[in-house]
């Protein structure tokens, strides 16, 4: 099993249907709008609009175990990436990425791993749904070690 077997909602409902990503590399990072880091979106949105053609999916996850920073509904959350960072990458519904209620997804890029850390930490997931490297809340999305590793799964 990969995460691309997941079952997960799309944000603004229905199913978000991983397995359409497989063959893809994917960023899944967990989100949250009232964060310190949440200028990130804009980073990432980027990362999205420049490699997006060659095959990478940033997949925001939002999450609000984390000092509340996700408070919002669905629509509040999709507004608020939509309008104050133009996101057009993909969003999940809302999740638990820790604890006894960790969303399969999570289960899948942690295993029996460590915590989550905070919001904003980042797998990066190969065309054929291993995890190749996880990356701490601070790494940024233009990071270049983020950037050296996302264009050594791309395709040339």
């Amino acid at each position: 099993m990969t995460i691309f077997d997941v079952a997960i909602d799309a944000l603004p409902g229905g199913s978000a249907d991983l397995r359409q990503y497989r063959g893809n590399v994917v960023l899944v990072v967990n989100v949250a709008s009232q964060c310190g880091l949440t200028p990130q979106y804009a980073g990432l949105e980027e990362l999205y609009r420049t490699y997006h053609d060659r095959g990478l999916v940033v997949l925001g996850v939002p999450c609000n175990q984390f000092a509340g920073q996700e408070p919002g509904s669905a629509a509040e959350i999709e507004t608020f990436c939509e309008v104050n960072y133009g996101v057009t990458f993909p969003l999940t519904e809302k999740v638990d990425v820790n604890g006894p209620g960790r969303h399969p997804l999570y289960r899948e890029l942690v295993g029996e791993g460590e915590d989550i850390q905070w919001n904003f930490e980042k797998f990066l997931v190969a065309p054929d749904g291993t995890v190749e490297a996880r990356f701490d809340p601070g790494t940024e999305p233009r990071d270049e070690r983020l950037v050296a590793a996302i264009e050594k799964l791309l395709p040339r």
